[in-house]
């Protein structure tokens, strides 16, 4: 059985996706609560259970993280998905990160010499500073102290029937994970 339950945070937003056998685990633990089922039963000598498709998590998540590590999707997470130069909002696979001060002119692969760019920005600044290439960042790039948890990968398209309801609440979702 490939089925996977859609768990939610306590608010109700999508937090991430598990594999339905650790869903039934959490509800026997009582972490969960069941929202929406598959047709699927799965059965002990002594019980019976609907596979979870939705679920809410019980206890509280935090709504950030702290302690950020580097990494290109919290760049792209930092700069909202948005390419630092003309300002458009893409999906990931549209973006890179991009060094302000190039490599080749000493750059360092840091918080603050990294910003989210396009593919066209990226190619037309070339391996230049944003001066060089006569082109303005939206803002300097700095270390963040938090950043927002992110959403689950979930293409809304081949997203499970049952799961749509609550995915639809995100309309940044198709756009950050497309």
């Amino acid at each position: 059985m490939q089925l996977h339950t859609l768990l939610l945070n306590s608010w109700m937003q999508p937090h991430r996706i598990v594999h339905w056998q650790d869903a039934i685990c959490k509800l026997v633990e009582g972490e969960i609560e069941v929202l929406e089922s598959y047709e699927a039963e799965v059965s002990s000598p002594s019980v019976t259970f609907k596979v979870p498709s939705v679920a809410r998590i019980k206890k509280n998540i935090p709504v950030s993280k702290k302690g950020v590590k580097f990494s290109r999707i919290n760049v792209l997470t930092r700069d909202n998905f948005q390419c630092q130069y003309c300002g458009e909002r893409k999906p990931r696979r549209q973006l890179n990160y991009d060094h302000v001060v190039p490599r080749r002119l000493g750059g360092k692969t840091v918080w603050n010499n990294i910003v989210t760019s396009c593919l066209p920005c990226n190619s037309r600044k070339g391996g230049r500073t944003p001066e060089q290439a006569h082109m303005k960042l939206l803002k300097k790039p700095e270390k963040p102290y938090q950043l927002p948890l992110m959403m689950p990968a979930v293409p809304i398209k081949t997203a499970p029937e049952s799961w749509k309801f609550y995915l639809q609440a995100v309309p940044y979702l198709d756009l950050a994970f497309g």
